[in-house]
């Protein structure tokens, strides 16, 4: 086992793998991922562990996209109710001025 990195939460100033766990947990990882990410720790599988991190992070920026593109169709419909809204007030207006 590389004694490098059994250092790890030293060498990225958290100190404590208390502190990493709270870390991912405030990443949003499930309590499967954090259980996963601790043992590839602690049991010196960098690369293991730096891909589930990849793969959680593919993951947020998925939902983040999934959101944006609702965002979207929500200005959308806003935009078109009140595109329609100033279409009737107008035909109103130049209906009383006859």
């Amino acid at each position: 086992m590389d004694k490098k990195w059994m250092g790890l939460a030293d060498l990225i100033a958290y100190g404590s793998e208390k502190k990493i766990i709270q870390n991912l947990v405030d990443a949003g990882c499930s309590p499967e991922t954090i259980d996963c990410c601790i043992s590839c720790l602690n049991n010196g599988k960098k690369e293991e562990l730096l891909q589930r991190l990849e793969n959680h992070r593919k993951g947020l920026l998925r939902k983040v996209h999934e959101s944006e593109k609702q965002i979207d169709c929500l200005d959308y419909l806003v935009y078109q109710i009140d595109r329609c809204h100033q279409q009737q007030t107008k035909g109103e207006s130049e209906h009383e001025k006859n």
